[in-house]
């Protein structure tokens, strides 16, 4: 058999660095018109929608093809197309991200100007998953009509059912380690995948839906038959390779089959898991899809493989092969105007083609080599010329190239020498003195240009005195010029010191000269909404942009080096050592010698960094105690230096870094910032407790404050305040000053209990430190915690808490005790007196509090420990 190539019909390159995947490709009549579109979704979020009329075959992408291109927030795992809304059948879109489901509806409308018609995208509800999603599947389940639910699968083997708007149920599938392909079958409202056990697997919806709800995937796998339905599967095949792609069909000269696309073997099976047939494939294979059936009781089935090639068989039949471009991840079929099985890939850098296979093979042969002499000098003369004409053309002095004489508008940026003398930085988050330096903006425009807006972006913690402007038009042949600060808001150090600025115009179109004039002539005031709407229906939106670099000085200045520092880089380059005087000419004084090998740099945020240059060898080092901060100045010198040799002559420079990268200090600031994520959380949960018992004192408040007969507060009051500071310094020093005023005053006279203050924040521990020590003396020297002297020890009677008798609370702390923790205090009593532990109820927090200052067993505001 013949080997042809597909016919190209209309191709394009989707996006530049992208990825793409099995379930990134669609061809749906999106948007309910009776015509295919081609849906495209990224791994950077990026969605993109096609609608191909090539004026021949092979013809490059037109503007007007691409109907909708927008950027979503979270990578686009699967595109799929169906009737999601409840309230009518329309098609609608649903995009899966990791962590969440969204629906759209795609409209357009009939274009005013010549950029064609426009159409947007409108989000109709969208699910947020708690769990990483892997893959969806639709349908009418439950044999629901006329609407299709979704069930998705997360990467955990957790089926979440949704009913379109609502959510419905979730279940774990027994045993999955990780997911696999999932689909739904109509006919006999099942769910085929393919668990990590190389086994496909056949669900029944209302299985699902009856079985008992498991609270995680531990618990669902443990079932018992006695505790409710477990889920159990329909039927399973083992088929002993992982599985690529799962596609049911259902065409009317076909039976309705299981078609399972695994790593060597195509398998086909029944409704009932019966193998129908099964092809060995000698390849393999990227995509499937089954298609049509053309023969009564057979399937054709497109697969693609990773020789870039396209084959077509009819069941176990190879009956045609055709030559791709690339390696296909998607394929699909669709119809484009009038041409019907148009063949759709995709590949997973972005090559989007749509094909045909036709019949005229390539008889395209390589030209047979003439053996001719060769003239030396002519071939050495030719190439100079063309190594001129490439230089000549890679040639570039400004950052952007220079924009053409016949641009509608010009933006130009000028970037001051020398810093503000007075810096316009307002009060910031920066300990010390910001300086800031002018931007001066310029706009030109050749021709009469409306609603000018100029935004200015730079990299945070830079900041902009005024990022957005706004211009109401420019006359032919006029510029505009306005100023602007940058500064540093925030105390720490930016990754890059470039900017960008965009500058937003409309120009008139010609496409209604007629109305132009009348337009003009019209006495409208500026800003009428009339007029503003007139404009925009007359008028063509456009942007420009400019990038411009800010000064090493705005965010550091130079002070004396430093010897010694904890984290150092070394950069080798192949070339002799610069002197630094030459790379850093703007960080030397006047009194400084031209011929330097060391220079500081000190960043306003309080890092000081240091940069020596070998005097013999090619090498340069970056020395800093914070590892993050060696970045920027790194930066500098290896964009200096390629500046400096940036001749002919120097043309093979490079810096290279010896040894191994230094990930060890990467990884240690990875270590600081999940510790502070988990303490985060630690606090969260301690804050989401308080706020119960908050509220649970509010209740009992707000209880005495509507009972009639007035009763006391016993102190309610005071643990609500308490509990809401949180403080547990001020707490502790609280009760500590309580016992030494009561129990363990030296004279009756400081017995009396004076009221409470308010607690407050401390400004340090000092007077705590105090307090403890004080209390720590007076109990080693024969203190007791009781108001009585002779007496037997009682509870203390603290404002809030009432004495509980606990003997085996007291007897369980009195035999796990340590030998020697309280040799010196009183509190512990002899074999001949009553062993008798003094405990403190809290009678809003439900927990007992031993009066030993040690104790390791609280939950109240007075514990001491």
């Amino acid at each position: 058999m013949s080997l042809f190539k597909a016919r190209d019909w209309w191709s394009t390159y989707v996006g530049e660095q992208e990825e793409f995947d099995q379930g990134c490709l669609r061809v749906a009549d999106v948007d309910n018109t009776e015509s295919d579109k081609i849906i495209v979704g990224s791994y950077k979020g990026v969605l993109r929608i096609y609608a191909p009329e090539p004026s021949k075959p092979g013809a490059a992408l037109q503007p007007e093809e691409l109907i909708l291109e927008i950027q979503l927030q979270d990578p686009i795992l699967q595109v799929e197309v169906g009737k999601f809304v409840s309230d009518t059948e329309l098609l609608h879109m649903a995009v899966l991200h990791p962590r969440k489901l969204s629906v759209y509806a795609i409209s357009g409308t009939m274009g005013t100007v010549g950029h064609g018609n426009q159409y947007q995208l409108k989000l109709i509800y969208e699910h947020s998953l708690q769990r990483t999603a892997c893959n969806f599947t639709f349908g009418g389940f439950g044999g629901v009509k006329g609407r299709d639910l979704i069930c998705i699968q997360f990467m955990d083997g957790m089926l979440m059912f949704f009913e379109q708007e609502s959510f419905a149920f979730g279940r774990f599938l027994p045993g999955c380690l990780l997911p696999g392909p999932l689909e739904y079958c109509s006919r006999t409202d099942s769910f085929i995948t393919v668990s990590s056990s190389r086994q496909v697997e056949s669900y029944k919806y209302q299985v699902l839906a009856v079985a008992t709800d498991a609270e995680n995937k531990h618990d669902s796998e443990h079932q018992k038959l006695g505790s409710g339905k477990r889920l159990m599967k329909d039927w399973m095949v083992n088929i002993g390779e992982q599985a690529l792609d799962i596609c049911i069909t259902s065409f009317s000269q076909a039976a309705s089959s299981i078609l399972v696309l695994g790593e060597r073997n195509l398998f086909c099976f029944k409704e009932n898991g019966q193998l129908r047939f099964m092809k060995k494939l000698e390849y393999n294979p990227s995509c499937f899809l089954p298609y049509t059936s053309v023969l009564q009781g057979t399937i054709n089935i497109l697969i693609g493989n990773y020789n870039n090639k396209l084959l077509v068989y009819q069941d176990v039949t190879l009956k045609w092969v055709a030559q791709l471009p690339h390696v296909p991840v998607c394929v699909q079929v669709g119809n484009f105007q009038d041409l019907k099985g148009v063949v759709v890939t995709l590949s997973d850098s972005g090559h989007l083609q749509c094909s045909y296979l036709g019949t005229d093979p390539s008889f395209f042969q390589a030209p047979k080599v003439e053996s001719r002499e060769l003239n030396y000098d002519d071939l050495d003369s030719e190439m100079k010329e063309l190594n001129k004409i490439i230089r000549e053309a890679t040639k570039t002095q400004d950052i952007l190239p220079k924009a053409e004489s016949t641009d509608d508008l010009k933006v130009t940026v000028v970037v001051s020498p020398n810093l503000d003398a007075v810096s316009q930085a307002p009060d910031n988050s920066v300990d010390v003195p910001v300086p800031s330096i002018s931007l001066k903006v310029t706009i030109w425009s050749r021709l009469a240009v409306q609603d000018v807006k100029l935004s200015v972006c730079v990299q945070s913690p830079l900041a902009v005195t005024q990022d957005q402007l706004d211009f109401a038009a420019l006359e032919a042949g006029t510029s505009r010029s306005v100023t602007l600060s940058v500064f540093l808001k925030e105390s720490f150090p930016p990754a890059t010191l470039g900017g960008d600025i965009a500058v937003s115009y409309r120009t008139p179109t010609e496409r209604y000269p007629e109305v132009k004039p009348w337009l003009i002539d019209l006495n409208l005031p500026l800003n009428s909404d009339l007029k503003n709407n007139l404009l925009e229906e007359l008028s063509v939106p456009r942007i420009a942009q400019y990038t411009f670099s800010l000064p090493l000085k705005l965010i550091c200045q130079p002070v004396p080096p430093s010897k010694n520092a904890v984290h150092k880089i070394t950069i080798d380059t192949n070339k002799p050592p610069v002197n630094i005087s030459v790379l850093f000419p703007d960080f030397l004084g006047e009194s400084d010698q031209e011929q330097i090998n060391v220079l500081g740099f000190k960043l306003l945020t309080g890092s000081t960094i240091t940069l020596l240059a070998s005097k013999t060898s090619s090498r340069y080092r970056v020395q800093c105690d914070q590892f993050e901060d060696l970045w920027l100045i790194t930066k500098q010198l290896v964009q200096r230096l390629q500046e400096t040799f940036a001749t002919e002559e120097h043309k093979d420079f490079v810096c290279t870094f010896p040894g191994p990268i230094p990930l060890q200090e990467y990884f240690q600031l990875i270590d600081q910032h999940f510790e502070m994520r988990l303490n985060a959380e630690k606090y969260k949960e301690l804050l989401s407790e308080r706020a119960v018992q908050y509220r649970a004192i509010q209740r009992r408040l707000l209880t005495h404050f509507k009972d009639k007969t007035p009763s006391p507060l016993r102190n309610l009051d005071t643990l609500l305040d308490g509990t809401y500071r949180q403080g547990w310094e001020e707490c502790v020093d609280a009760a500590v000053v309580h016992l030494l005023r009561t129990c363990l005053s030296r004279s009756s006279k400081d017995q009396a209990l004076n009221p409470t203050n308010q607690l407050s924040m401390p400004k340090d521990t000092c007077r705590l430190k105090k307090h403890i020590t004080l209390l720590c003396d007076r109990l080693s020297k024969g203190g007791r915690l009781s108001l009585a002297a002779d007496a037997p020890q009682h509870a203390i009677n603290m404002p809030g808490f009432q004495a509980i008798p606990e003997s085996d609370m007291e007897e369980r702390t009195a035999d796990h005790a340590p030998l020697g923790t309280f040799q010196n205090l009183a509190i512990v009593t002899r074999k001949s007196e009553p062993a008798n532990v003094p405990i403190l109820h809290c009678g809003g927090s439900r927990s007992l509090i031993q009066t030993n200052p040690f104790s390791t067993h609280s939950l109240c505001p007075f514990y001491l420990c």
